[in-house]
């Protein structure tokens, strides 16, 4: 069976996200778009024989840090060691596209976690993706729209919490079709800022980033509404306390999770303000 790995062209990076569905993972709709405008080189596949049976992710933020996601093969091909060549494949092309001493990210599931680590990636904690339901609710802050403010302000804010420039990626996510995204201004500083996005499912809250537990609960409350009466669902890495008592206020249940984990110097994160990561597959 000779196989051949490639860059995936736009229409396979709708064959993963097509196959992440059917894994249950709940991919928003208009993600395709989004993750191709991010980084178009950062997609790849297994071919064999003119067909695509794998599907993988090696998408980088300039030269300083990358991350591997949509990480699959069809599933009446799994057990044969596929994956694992592949998978080596992919963590090795990424880094010759990033700087020698650069970062790569992962958010992978459980049972594959003694796998990555002898890929050398380290764990750091535990993310959960915590579902609801959406909520009416009246503002008890003004929150702004995230597109009124200078996109300078809002870069500097997610960098701080992202860890690495995402701009391009920041540009399209800040304006999802169908979702909201709020910032929390007060004394004339950004304090918060929170997504929301429609998916096959309900909607994603992600991220929400906030100085203090109240920013956070003022700004999940705005996004929440947005959804009231659909599913929503929320990644909070475990390790932020705040969180996880923001998810049981708001009677949100764990149904799935990852194990962050990283291929080189984790970066020093604010963990304690993530109340919520962007995403499973992008970082």
């Amino acid at each position: 069976m000779t196989l051949n790995y490639r860059q995936a062209s736009r229409a396979e990076l709708d064959l993963a996200i097509d196959w992440a569905a059917g894994e249950g993972w709940n991919p928003g709709l208009h993600d395709g778009d989004l993750f191709w405008e991010t980084d178009p080189t950062g997609f790849v596949c297994i071919e064999r024989e003119g067909e695509v049976i794998g599907t993988g992710s090696i998408v980088r933020y300039g030269e300083d840090f990358g991350f591997m996601g949509f990480f699959m093969v069809r599933p009446d091909l799994r057990g044969h060691g596929i994956g694992r060549d592949f998978w080596i494949w992919r963590r090795d092309t990424l880094r010759t596209r990033l700087r020698s001493d650069a970062a790569i990210g992962m958010d992978g599931v459980f049972d594959m976690q003694p796998f990555y680590a002898k890929g050398g990636f380290a764990f750091t904690h535990r993310n959960l993706r915590m579902e609801g339901m959406g909520r009416e609710s009246a503002p008890e802050k003004e929150l702004v729209r995230l597109t009124d403010l200078a996109f300078a302000e809002i870069l500097a804010y997610d960098q701080r919490h992202f860890g690495f420039n995402r701009s391009t990626f920041l540009k399209s996510w800040i304006q999802p079709p169908g979702g909201a995204a709020f910032g929390l201004v007060e004394e004339g500083q950004l304090q918060g800022m929170g997504v929301i996005r429609p998916c096959q499912t309900g909607f994603k809250i992600g991220p929400l980033f906030a100085d203090t537990p109240k920013a956070a609960e003022h700004l999940f409350g705005a996004l929440s509404n947005h959804a009231a009466n659909q599913p929503i669902y929320l990644d909070i890495p475990e390790t932020n306390a705040d969180a996880v008592a923001l998810a049981v206020r708001h009677e949100l249940k764990e149904v799935f999770g990852c194990a962050r984990m990283y291929h080189g110097p984790a970066p020093g994160l604010p963990w304690k303000s993530i109340f919520g990561i962007t995403t499973f597959e992008l970082g």
